[in-house]
């Protein structure tokens, strides 16, 4: 397991983390979450000793391989299968000692080897990581100096991956992913055979890849066990506890000092009133949680125009005379909320290039509105910020007659205060980068935006005001994204863009989740499924054995919530929190979390058992 005992840990004099402990079982898979800055990269770097901890202690199993994403992945001529090969250092020194041992006896020793790791698969695994996260057969044989900068980190997940540390650290892993490249990493991490640690903000990754949540808030560490949904509940639950015991204090505390205040000047209560004194200062006081300062987005209304804004007609587009897309038949209206689904490489850039006026047809018409502005977001545009200029400085030479008072209430709106209205765009953090880009998008009040991966660098808090701000918005949004949470919130149609042409996806984005997935498996799987012969309805006697399941699951689902109850009650006891119940407490937080993550396994026994029923009944 990996113990962080009594960690503490500061940067130029400022505490990042403080006297903080957890310990985070072997096997388990662990989302790491935090606010931006709060030094959940930092945990990371102490993790695998790149820094030093001030005081306390980190522990790992002996022989314990630590595995991260490189930051820098070489632009050489090595092609991406052998780069992802290589990563797996014992085989490939094997493999070349292979080559040239010439004694019996070790030439024995290195193939017993090779077949305890199962060498042979390797090749067949490093493709099918790679083809997971994108790459076609034909690029894998491609040398990594083909690829851009975002593509070769994906080159440099494949190997870490390949590699299999025994504790994976992935810090943002889908920040350089598309749609189906995170669908596919979600559903690998699942079945990753060692701990996992990650870092992320995409709120379903979180809520299917991992079974615990690791919290670093106000300098501490807090494990959580289950999904991201859950450690939100169970937080709001515990909060709602210390409010109201707080609130009984409180009431308490106001009734002894009223007594106090009353009697402190009679001689015959004077001896009541000093020891109601000194109940007042053994009181020790129940905080609750402060709430962070709202993460908030304000986009410009724009002014309605007739429908549709933008329509397209028997459109093809490419590029040096080759078409990328064709048959293109399009209409966007204001009120659309428009998700454009499918691979990387299928033409979804292509295509918002068209929309936001980048590309011109090469056949049909396309006929927009007169009046109609358009708003484009792209992380090429957050990498393209003048770095020596100040967020204020940008919005002065695009606004150039507006006063600064006016300019600094505008970064407020899409929450750059102050202190980063003045700071050097180089110093800000790529959320922070991230939200200038926004507002820069959306300065004229567009009719229409167009926004490419706008969730990268963005932490869970600003994702849910990014959401609030394109469902108040009264422009179109096309969008282009690996967030299933923001697709999901906002997105009200889907295009799939496929073999050349886009057309309307008419399921959702559960079932487009499960065909990518189910595209996945091996052929013979899938013709092994087609021929299953049809399963004969259930017997009377198999029916009353499944309702009686329901019947257990739905009184173990009741006597755990009375746990609860019991656990909750005892929790909002003032009492508890007045003297040094500190380990009573402790035991009862930890009742309270086994008895969350017992009522999410009892219910999902129920449904199993449901759905068992209802497919017996049908």
């Amino acid at each position: 397991m990996l113990r962080l005992d009594d960690i503490s840990y500061s940067i130029e004099g400022r505490v990042l983390i403080e006297h903080a402990s957890a310990v985070i079982p072997t096997g388990h898979k662990v989302g790491l979450v935090g606010r931006n800055g709060t030094g959940k990269t930092t945990l990371f770097k102490l993790i695998r000793q790149e820094l030093h901890l001030d005081t306390g202690d980190i522990d790992l199993p002996r022989g314990w391989r630590i595995g991260g994403v490189s930051q820098e992945v070489p632009g050489n001529e090595v092609s991406l299968i052998d780069t992802v090969l290589a990563a797996d250092t014992e085989r490939a020194s094997l493999m070349a000692e292979a080559e040239t041992a010439t004694d019996g006896t070790r030439i024995a020793e290195i193939q017993t080897r090779l077949a305890d790791i199962d060498a042979w698969s390797a090749e067949a695994r490093a493709s099918s990581i790679l083809k997971g996260l994108g790459f076609t057969d034909e690029e894998q044989k491609m040398p990594c100096s083909a690829f851009s900068g975002g593509w070769r980190m994906r080159v440099a997940l494949a190997a870490v991956l390949f590699s299999e540390p025994d504790l994976l650290l992935l810090d943002e892993p889908t920040n350089y992913l598309d749609l189906e490249g995170a669908l596919w990493l979600e559903n690998y991490l699942t079945r990753y055979p060692h701990t996992v640690v990650i870092v992320s903000h995409d709120r379903e990754l979180l809520n299917r890849s991992v079974t615990g949540i690791l919290h670093l808030n106000d300098k501490k560490l807090t494990y959580w066990t289950g999904t991201y949904d859950s450690f939100v509940r169970q937080r709001a639950e515990q909060r709602a506890v210390l409010e109201q015991a707080a609130k009984k204090q409180d009431a308490k505390r106001a009734h002894l000092q009223s007594f106090v205040d009353r009697f402190k000047a009679k001689a015959t209560k004077a001896k009541q009133a000093q020891s109601r004194v000194k109940m007042l200062e053994k009181m020790e006081t129940i905080r609750v949680p402060e709430d962070a300062a709202r993460t908030v987005f304000t986009f410009p209304s724009p002014e309605p125009l007739s429908p549709p804004i933008i329509r397209v007609e028997g459109g093809k587009i490419g590029y040096d005379g080759k078409a990328v897309l064709s048959r293109l038949n399009l209409r966007i209206d204001q009120d659309d909320r428009i998700a454009l689904l499918g691979r990387n490489g299928e033409g979804k850039s292509t295509l918002s290039k068209l929309l936001s006026d980048r590309l011109e047809l090469m056949e049909g018409e396309k006929v927009s509105s007169s009046k109609l502005r358009i708003g484009f977001f792209a992380q090429h545009q957050v990498d393209e910020l003048r770095v020596e200029e100040t967020p204020l400085q940008h919005l002065q030479r695009e606004l150039p007659d507006q006063t600064p008072s006016k300019l600094r209430a505008r970064l407020a709106g899409f929450g750059l205060m102050a202190a980063q209205v003045e700071t050097e765009v180089g110093r800000l953090s790529g959320g922070q980068k991230a939200r200038l880009s926004l507002l820069l998008a959306t300065l004229d009040a567009p009719h229409l935006l167009i926004l490419d991966e706008p969730t990268n660098h963005l932490d869970i808090e600003s994702r849910e005001a990014l959401v609030e701000a394109l469902t108040a918005y009264n422009g179109a949004v096309i969008l282009v994204s690996h967030d299933m949470h923001l697709l999901s919130l906002v997105a009200d149609r889907l295009w799939l863009v496929k073999d050349g042409q886009v057309s309307p996806y008419d399921d959702d984005l559960d079932a487009y989740r499960k065909m990518l997935l189910s595209s996945e498996k091996p052929a013979e799987k899938t013709a092994a499924a087609a021929t299953k012969p049809k399963p004969q309805k259930a017997d009377r006697n198999t029916i009353l054995a499944l309702r009686a399941e329901v019947r257990k699951c739905e009184e173990r689902i009741e006597k755990i919530n009375e746990i609860r109850d019991r656990v909750a009650g005892e929790l909002a006891d003032p009492a508890l929190y007045e003297d040094n119940n500190s380990a009573k407490l402790e035991k009862l937080n930890r009742k309270w979390a086994e008895a969350v993550d017992a009522t999410e396994r009892a219910e999902a026994l129920w449904m199993e058992a449901l759905e068992k029923l209802e497919e017996a009944e049908s």
